[in-house]
């Protein structure tokens, strides 16, 4: 039985094989990637002589390919990738929102701290900053950002370090974005000292580099945030992405921000305003989890002249109808304190068969609930799990 290091030792020159020109032209005859037809596709270039291993790894690559499209576009059909580089990419569209932070400013250079397979470093090069100097530590992970490069034209700008980024030089550089790795043997790093670099890494390149900008977990605690620097909290979709903090010239003056995607709308603020609780109006707001994770739910609910329905829990009721970028929008239509029997009776009576629930502020679980309910109907419904004034409560809502 092979060793564990010589499989990787063979997996990596399976991908350094398919950055040669043979290997592209291998990629760009297989057909988009199938889940139904991939044995299908594997044995065909058994047939056609093409080596098991470098056949696998084509194979592999097609697969994220595949996966990457919802993060990438239409880049991931052209973009190299690895299966950690593809779980740490950056999506397009928030990469070239980093990008125009660093393009604002009148720049020479700038390194992509820990780029991967260089999602971040394209979108600096196509950006149009003259030097991006990438740096990542894994040998197969900077020949694909090298290769990266080439595939979108922008290998003249770029140059790629296999290097520690603790270690590397920044001497020369204008600016910094450091994107540590997040994940571990035990899968998610919560604490930020189990990043990879640390976060005191981030925090040090700050001192020696003042534009200095970071891609951090959207979980980041605030209190470790440094003063007088810029966190941006980002969603797409409603998918609430990272924590990007900017530091020196990179930072526009505001503490917090949250940005949604596509729209690209943006609320501002401190962090420390407090909204004030009330009544339940005819309207309820569900603020996106990139104003809540930036702790800018007040200034959310003062768009609407709104009001919390508990002082602890991030649901904004309004009693006209509101109109807001930063949150999803329902109706009220029932409201009554927490108990199955009751719901299911009100349900069953609406003949409900389906329900979307959202929950806040409770220890129910949605699983839990619609296994207890045991609803039959035609209908659907959106259940709300939450607090009212600290009571556990009950809202049927709907969407406006």
């Amino acid at each position: 039985m092979p060793e564990a290091g010589s499989a990787a030792a063979d997996g990596a020159a399976d991908v350094r094989a398919l950055l040669t020109p043979e290997g592209a032209a291998l990629m760009a005859r297989l057909p988009a990637y199938d889940e139904a037809t991939a044995l299908g596709t594997a044995e065909r270039l058994r047939r056609e002589g093409v080596p098991a291993g470098l056949a696998a790894a084509a194979m592999t690559q097609a697969r994220l390919r595949a996966r990457a499209a919802a993060r990438l576009g239409p880049d991931a059909a052209r973009t190299w990738l690895t299966q950690e580089g593809l779980e740490q990419a950056t999506r397009r569209a928030v990469a070239d929102r980093h990008a125009e932070r660093f393009a604002r400013l009148s720049l020479r250079s700038v390194a992509d701290l820990c780029c991967g397979v260089g999602g971040d470093l394209l979108a600096l090069a196509r950006a149009g900053l003259p030097r991006v100097v990438g740096v990542d530590r894994d040998p197969v992970t900077a020949a694909v950002a090298r290769a990266n490069a080439e595939t979108f034209g922008v290998a003249d700008r770029v140059q790629v370090r296999c290097e520690d980024v603790t270690t590397t030089s920044l001497v020369g550089l204008d600016a910094v974005f450091v994107d540590p790795a997040r994940r571990g043997a035990h899968g998610r790093a919560l604490d930020p000292r189990d990043w990879s670099p640390p976060f005191a890494f981030v925090l040090d390149a700050a001192t020696r580099v003042d534009a200095t900008g970071a891609k951090l977990a959207p979980g980041v605690p605030h209190a470790v945030l440094p003063a007088g620097a810029e966190a941006e909290w980002v969603s797409d979709g409603g998918d609430v992405l990272e924590c990007a903090l900017w530091c020196g010239p990179l930072s526009t003056g505001v503490a917090r921000r949250a940005t949604l995607l596509p729209s690209g709308a943006t609320l501002t603020g401190d962090g420390t305003r407090s909204a004030p609780a009330g009544p339940v109006g005819r309207y309820l707001v569900e603020p996106d989890g990139a104003v809540i994770r930036a702790g800018l739910v007040a200034e959310a609910a003062e768009l609407v002249d709104g009001r919390l329905l508990d002082p602890t829990i991030a649901y904004v009721t309004t009693d006209a109808p509101p109109s807001t970028p930063f949150g999803s929008a329902y109706e009220v239509t029932d409201v009554l304190p927490f108990g199955v029997k009751r719901l299911r009776t009100l349900l069953r009576e609406r003949g409900v068969g389906r329900v979307t629930v959202k929950k806040r502020g409770t220890a129910v679980t949605p699983e839990e609930l619609r296994h207890q309910l045991r609803l039959t109907g035609d209908a659907e419904a959106t259940v709300v799990l939450t607090r009212i004034a600290g009571e556990q409560s009950v809202l049927l809502v709907r969407p406006l």
